[in-house]
């Protein structure tokens, strides 16, 4: 947690140095230069601008609003006062620095998988559900963590995620969500969003017999942690089995299918289904029917 959190801060102190010195070339955001007026709200919710002599009716240009009373200024500014007192007089060049997103997001578009940083990888082997243009499901498509296919190049190709036998067995420091308990992915998110002043997202990977009481105190230890949003992910197969899914979820989960005819047809999650002229794993043809979207996507 706490490298978690000095590598946030010096991701933000090398960001904000970049907007002082690109605001110094290409001069700062316009926001910046631009001057607001005052108002009693600002002072009730900033005592520190009254305590300096601001009164109602003030004018006061952005770059100090941002760089002196944002509270995210106001904390970079402990760990580089003399960078934001450059910010207040010069401004920056943009008014936001960081964000973070779901593993699942930014992972697959721009990383081959990796890890965000926050979060490890979802499982080292899992399915996602994608639509396809003229399919009538879901299809599934298998995806492998970066860690596990860089494994594999440089290390053992022969590697598997759950083996048990020692040529393809993987080292116990690889990690995956559900190796990490709710209250550990709440910390880990409270160290890196002190750094990130726009949004952060990460996912608590919880047991599907997970209890209620339990599920809920990873809200009010998220709330008392000051997080800016929690994400919980429980697979519940009853309601939705999720874009991600591991492949062990979907052989214990048994799908039943009634046919015209009364019959009940039961098939495992990751069984493939020849039906309507195309092949289907039982999961998400299941979830199509059930949720009116078969031949709609």
């Amino acid at each position: 947690v706490h490298f978690t959190e000095e590598v946030s801060r010096e991701m933000a102190l090398a960001g904000w140095e970049m907007a002082l010195s690109l605001a110094k070339e290409k001069g700062p955001a316009p926001i910046m230069s631009q001057e607001f007026t005052v108002t009693g709200e600002m002072l009730r919710k900033r005592p520190e601008m009254e305590s300096d002599g601001y009164q109602v009716g003030d004018r006061i240009p952005g770059r100090l609003l941002h760089a002196k009373y944002s509270r995210y200024m106001q904390r970079v500014a402990e760990a580089a006062p003399e960078l934001v007192a450059e910010l207040a007089e010069t401004g920056a060049r943009f008014t936001h620095h960081s964000s973070i997103a779901p593993t699942g997001t930014i992972s697959l578009s721009l990383a081959n998988n990796a890890s965000n940083g926050i979060e490890p990888s979802f499982a080292h082997r899992y399915s996602r559900n994608v639509i396809r243009e003229g399919k009538k499901s879901k299809e599934k498509i298998d995806v492998y963590s970066f860690e596990l296919l860089a494994y594999r190049e440089l290390v053992n190709p022969n590697a598997q995620p759950g083996a048990t036998n020692d040529a393809q067995r993987l080292p116990d420091y690889f990690i995956a969500s559900d190796g990490v308990t709710p209250k550990e992915h709440v910390e880990v998110q409270a160290a890196a969003q002190k750094w990130v002043d726009s949004s952060i997202s990460k996912t608590a990977n919880v047991p599907t017999d997970f209890a209620y009481a339990k599920f809920k105190d990873i809200y009010l230890y998220a709330h008392e942690q000051g997080l800016k949003g929690c994400t919980t992910f429980r697979f519940n197969p009853e309601a939705f089995q999720g874009v991600l899914v591991k492949e062990q979820d979907l052989k214990n989960t048994i799908y039943k299918f009634t046919l015209e005819d009364g019959t009940v047809v039961e098939a495992r999650g990751d069984e493939e289904i020849d039906y309507d002229g195309e092949l289907h794993t039982a999961a998400n043809l299941f979830d199509a029917i059930r949720d009116g979207y078969y031949g709609r996507l």
